[in-house]
């Protein structure tokens, strides 16, 4: 692995623009857009794309389809991993996610930072001769038996604790603790999740 690629990982700045991220992520991009050709009943060739995208994957993972991932080789997902439509993982830090997670549609995972001022942040010439710019990440983590519903935005830098659920359209800025609801712009855990919250006449 490249120095520029370790740094990127460890969350320092780096420059995207390198022939070993430029591999990786066209690789990615292109199982992307193979897995958005495909169907329910495509389980073979979904399972294939699956396994080449996240490598480090549990048992039973569904993607629904279709979706974006930056690299996916920095993704790590657990077992019974659940995806609607529209998922992105933007994972130039590590993302980890673990066992029984669901994710609504048009869900983002962002581990990815830009500078805030202009003269960090705006493209500029490498000796090659192309224009790139300069970037950083900030890792995720979102625990076990989490539901993040539609349209939820998990931000750089945000672990999500065990059981919590994310309510639609939130932003998530700061982590969260175990078994919390979370709501709102940018989300607020506005109250624990108990066993008050138990639907009546469940089937089991």
């Amino acid at each position: 692995m490249e120095e520029n690629t370790k740094r990127m990982l460890a969350g320092k700045p780096y420059c995207p623009a390198t022939a070993e991220l430029d591999a990786f992520a066209q690789f990615a991009h292109r199982l992307c857009r193979d897995y958005t050709l495909t169907t329910d009943e495509d389980t073979v060739e979904r399972t294939a794309i699956i396994e080449k995208l996240f490598p480090n994957h549990g048992a039973s993972t569904y993607i629904q389809g279709p979706m974006f991932v930056d690299y996916g080789r920095f993704t790590t997902l657990g077992d019974n991993f659940y995806a609607n439509a529209n998922l992105t993982i933007l994972d130039t830090c590590p993302v980890t996610i673990g066992d029984n997670v669901m994710c609504g549609p048009n869900v983002s995972i962002i581990t990815a930072m830009h500078p805030l001022r202009y003269q960090q942040r705006n493209p500029r010439q490498l000796p090659d001769g192309r224009f790139a710019d300069y970037e950083y990440g900030k890792p995720v983590t979102i625990g076990s038996n989490c539901w993040l519903a539609a349209n939820v935005t998990i931000c750089p830098g945000v672990t999500i604790g065990d059981g919590c659920v994310i309510g639609a359209g939130a932003v998530v800025t700061q982590d969260m603790p175990a078994n919390s609801l979370a709501l709102g712009v940018p989300a607020k855990a506005v109250r624990q999740i108990t066993e008050d919250d138990n639907l009546d006449s469940f089937p089991y």
